[in-house]
C-alpha cells in the first residue's frame, strides 16, 4: 500500500539527532518548560522573522490563544473559511467570537480575498486567512482590506510552515488562470509583503506542529509568532493559566505549553525543513507532469500550480466528477482497492458542520469543491516511481 505520507524517511535522515536530543531531555529530566522549548522558540522566531514565537500545545490552542491575546471577545465577527480544518472555527466560536464565513477562490482553495470585503459589519473585529494546503492566500489584498476597515488579521498556518508569499508568482499563476484575481492587491502591498514567510503578515499567525504537518513532532505541538510585544506578553501568560508568575494568576487561561520533548524534536528537524520543503514542491511539479502526460488534466482532472513560494503540505487535485462519470469517494475506494492512499481535505465545511446546523447558508463553491478534491501521496522524499505508480493507478481507475 503507497500511504498517504511515509514519515519514516525524514525521520531516518536525521534519526541520529532525534535520538541525541530526546535522551538529553530524558536525562534533564525538565520534562515541561525545559531549556529547549525557549531554543526552540528563538529558532523559530529568527527562521520566520519575528520578534516572539511562544511554543503551545497545539495548533488549535495557537488560534484560540492568538484570538483572545489579541482582545477578541464575546460578540465579534470574524471573517474565515468555510474550507478548512473545524479548529479553524472552533478556536473563534471558543473565544466566543462568531464566524463569518466568505467562499473560496476555485483556482487555491483559499478565501477568496475579493469577497471579504461584503461581508464586513459594525461587529467585525479580525480576519482569519487559511494558508491552505502549503500556498499563502492572497494576503497583499486581505491586509490591504483589513488596514482600510480596521481589522485585525490571524493567520492559520496550520499547513503552511515555511511557505512564502511572492505576489508574482501568484499573478503569473493567475495570468494562466491557477490563481484568482484577488491576487491583486496594490504594488504597495506587493512590495511590503513580498517573501514574508507565512505567519508574519498579520498580528500573529498560528502554527501546528501535528506529525503530518511539514515540521511535525512526535506528538500534539502549536506556535504562536508575532512582533506585537503586548500580544507575545498576553499569548505566555494565558499558556500557563494566566500568571506571568507562577501561583499568581491574573486572568483565566490554559494550560498548553509546548513539551520539552516535542520542542526538542523539532529543533532537531528544523534545520531541514527548508530542503523537504523544496522537495516536496519538486514532488508536485512531477505529478503535473505526470498527469499531463497520462491524458488525465484534460477535462478530467485539475491540478494546482506548483508555485515558487509554495510548501505542498498536501498535494490536492480536483476531479471533474461529471466528465469521468464517477464519484470522488468512488475513485478513492477505487484506488484504495488498488493500494493506493489517498485523502480528503476536506469532506465537509465548516458551515455545513453539524455543530453549525441552521446557522449558515452553505457557500457553493466550497460546497463543490468538498465533492470534489483528492489528495494524492506526498512526503519530502517520495520518489519518482512512486509517483508514477500512483498516477498510473489514478490513470486506470478514472479512465477504466
Amino acid at each position: 500500500m503507497i500511504p498517504i505520507l511515509d514519515l519514516s524517511a525524514e525521520i531516518d535522515e536525521i534519526r541520529s539527532d532525534i535520538d541525541k536530543a530526546i535522551k538529553k531531555v530524558i536525562d534533564d529530566t525538565r520534562f515541561i518548560m525545559g531549556d529547549e522549548v525557549k531554543v526552540f522558540e528563538s529558532a523559530c522566531a529568527d527562521y520566520l522573522g519575528v520578534k516572539h514565537a511562544i511554543g503551545l500545545n497545539s495548533g488549535t490552542d495557537a488560534l484560540l490563544i492568538a484570538l483572545k491575546a489579541a482582545g477578541i471577545k464575546e460578540g465579534d465577527e470574524v471573517i474565515t473559511t468555510p474550507f478548512s480544518f473545524f479548529a479553524t472555527a472552533e478556536s473563534i466560536s471558543m473565544a466566543g467570537a462568531i464566524p463569518v464565513f466568505v467562499d473560496i477562490d476555485e483556482a487555491t482553495f483559499n478565501i477568496d480575498a475579493e469577497a471579504i470585503e461584503s461581508s464586513i459589519t459594525a461587529k467585525t473585529k479580525a480576519i482569519m486567512p487559511v494558508h491552505l494546503y502549503g500556498r499563502c492566500c492572497s494576503m497583499g489584498r486581505v491586509m490591504e482590506i483589513a488596514e482600510k476597515h480596521g481589522l485585525t488579521v490571524i493567520e492559520d498556518c496550520a499547513q503552511a510552515f515555511g511557505a512564502t508569499y511572492l505576489p508574482e508568482s501568484c499573478i503569473k499563476a493567475r495570468e494562466k488562470k491557477e490563481a484568482s484575481n484577488s491576487c491583486n492587491c496594490s504594488p504597495e502591498w506587493q512590495h511590503r509583503l513580498k517573501g514574508s514567510k507565512a505567519g508574519t503578515m498579520g498580528l500573529a499567525g498560528a502554527f501546528s506542529f501535528f506529525p503530518s504537518k511539514n515540521l511535525g513532532a512526535f506528538g500534539d505541538g502549536g506556535l504562536i509568532a508575532t512582533n506585537n510585544d503586548d500580544l507575545a506578553e498576553t499569548a505566555s501568560m494565558l499558556r500557563v493559566h494566566g500568571a506571568r508568575k507562577k501561583y499568581h494568576n491574573e486572568v483565566l487561561g490554559f494550560n498548553s505549553r509546548l513539551d520539552t520533548i516535542q520542542a526538542a524534536v523539532l529543533l532537531a528537524k528544523l534545520p531541514h525543513i527548508d530542503r523537504w520543503n523544496k522537495r516536496r514542491l519538486a514532488a508536485a511539479g512531477i505529478y503535473n507532469m505526470l498527469l499531463e502526460q497520462a491524458g488525465l488534466t484534460e477535462n478530467l482532472i485539475t491540478t494546482p500550480a506548483a508555485l515558487q513560494g509554495d510548501v505542498f503540505h498536501q498535494y490536492t487535485i480536483r476531479l471533474n466528477v461529471n466528465e469521468i462519470g464517477k464519484t470522488r469517494d468512488q475513485i478513492q475506494k477505487e484506488l484504495s482497492d488498488i493500494g493506493i492512499g489517498s485523502m480528503v481535505y476536506y469532506p465537509v465545511p465548516q458551515d455545513k458542520l453539524p455543530v453549525y446546523t441552521g446557522q449558515y447558508t452553505p457557500q457553493p463553491l466550497s460546497a463543490k469543491a468538498a465533492e470534489e478534491v483528492l489528495s494524492l501521496p506526498i512526503w519530502p522524499l517520495i520518489t519518482m516511481k512512486t509517483q508514477e505508480q500512483v498516477v498510473d493507478g489514478l490513470r486506470k481507475v478514472v479512465l477504466g
